[in-house]
């Protein structure tokens, strides 16, 4: 945050948002303030902070020039005040049926207040898995599938490795989170933190949130956990490894491995798997190749014309797979997290 503007006889002081905001909380009582704070994520409790540091030394003008931009602020916020719950429901259960609704709706309801799960915010990966380890499985996939794919990635490789395969399998399953569900975690939560019976505001996971933690991990921890996911349910695990690399990826490879690849792939599905990219990702692949080469595959993509959409996945899909064999028995190498390669 920029530092405030020296204030001259010729010229008021002018303060940002957060300090405008760090005024006002600065003259409410502490416990207005402590409240306030509650609703504010880590890192806007940060920047108000320091904020209110900052503007310590106000005066009584500037004071009185805050709260007048407060009321004017306030004045144009609108005075319509309803539950808008029940209409936006209806309308995503006309719309998209009562399934998908219900799917869409318990990922963008906001929570009534904060509770025992915005708390794993505040706290280290560590803390988080002792927390859960000796909890059931399926509440520790709930709680993971709620933080950052980052975090959560950590927390799982800290988990005993026994239970690592189970409880990803979970998060992959997970559907909407039942009321009762809800009550079992805030107990859960409420005995471990010692928190209330605050609402705790949950979405639940599924096969992308999996991957996405997937992807966060140590290509150790992938490769120690997905044979293992593969043997409870090998659906959820081919299903969790597609979500985790898509064609694109394949462009993150360097040109030595990104033209041993081409290599390894037939003419014909190459073809088909370049016709559904852009002009810049045609290039790459194309530039890791010799020049005939290229003007061949360029020649084949225009002589064939247009193509079904489906028919272009399934050779997307199919180079995936080439690549993730490639990588698996060492011929090509794929950057991973830390360092790692597979």
């Amino acid at each position: 945050m920029a530092d405030p503007v020296a204030q001259t006889d010729a010229t008021p002081r002018q303060y940002s948002g957060v300090e405008r905001a760090a005024v006002l909380m600065m003259l409410v009582g502490d416990d207005e303030a402590a409240a306030i704070l509650q609703k504010l994520d880590p890192e806007e409790v940060r920047q108000l902070g320091k904020a209110m540091f900052a503007v310590a030394d106000v005066s009584e003008n500037e004071v009185e020039g805050v709260l007048d931009d407060f009321v004017d602020r306030a004045r144009e916020r609108t005075a319509i005040g309803f539950d808008p719950r029940p209409r936006i429901e209806g309308m995503m259960t006309r719309a998209l049926g009562a399934e998908k609704a219900e799917s869409v709706l318990a990922r963008i309801t906001p929570a009534q207040d904060a509770g025992a799960i915005e708390l794993l915010a505040w706290l280290d990966a560590s803390d988080i898995a002792q927390l859960i380890e000796k909890e059931h499985p399926q509440i520790a996939a709930v709680l993971i599938a709620n933080l950052e794919p980052s975090v959560g990635a950590q927390v799982l490789e800290l988990l005993p490795d026994g239970i690592q395969p189970d409880v990803l399998h979970r998060i992959a399953k997970l559907g909407p989170i039942t009321q009762e569900a809800i009550e079992t975690l805030k107990l859960v939560l409420s005995k471990r933190i010692g928190l209330g019976g605050q609402a705790a505001g949950v979405v639940f996971g599924g096969t992308r949130e999996a991957a996405k933690i997937m992807q966060s991990s140590r290509k150790s921890t992938e490769q120690r956990v997905m044979p293992k996911l593969a043997k409870i349910d090998r659906e959820v695990a081919r299903a969790i490894e597609e979500a985790m690399f898509v064609f694109d990826n394949l462009l993150e490879l360097d040109d030595k491995n990104l033209g041993t690849l081409i290599r390894n792939i037939d003419g014909d599905l190459l073809v088909r798997g370049l016709k559904g990219v852009d002009e810049a990702a045609r290039n790459r692949f194309l530039g890791c190749m010799s020049a005939r080469a290229a003007d061949g595959i360029r020649d084949e993509m225009e002589a064939r014309g247009p193509m079904r959409l489906s028919e272009v996945l399934e050779a997307q899909k199919a180079i995936i797979q080439i690549a993730r064999a490639l990588a698996k028995d060492g011929t090509i190498m794929m950057g991973g997290g830390d360092d790692d390669y597979v």
